[in-house]
């Protein structure tokens, strides 16, 4: 973890080191030198804050795409259960006529 986080030759990205493996967990997902790099960078250049916020950001987007998602799909769902009840309810009968004095 010593070493420092590689910038492009014009300064404006991160080189990161890429692992040929894919992390199978969690834990090994964090050690991987992608993921070290990118937290080397963030803390060297004193970045915890916005990091924060901008992680903050996309899971309040992802959590409002998630409800929104549930929500469409209750709506659908109880539309086609609609639907489904009017199929299966039998016709009414017809009424009788009113019987003459």
């Amino acid at each position: 973890m010593s070493e420092k986080v590689k910038l492009s030759k014009d300064g404006n990205s991160i080189d990161f080191v890429q692992s040929e493996s894919i992390p199978t967990s969690l834990k090994k997902f964090r050690q991987s030198p992608e993921i070290e790099g990118f937290y080397r960078f963030i803390y060297e250049n004193d970045l915890q804050k916005e990091a924060f916020e901008i992680l903050e950001r996309i899971v309040q987007g992802r959590k409002q795409k998630r409800q929104a998602a549930a929500k469409a799909e209750k709506a659908e769902k109880a539309e086609l259960e609609k639907k489904n009840a009017k199929k299966a309810a039998p016709a009414p009968a017809p009424k009788a006529a009113p019987k003459k004095k």
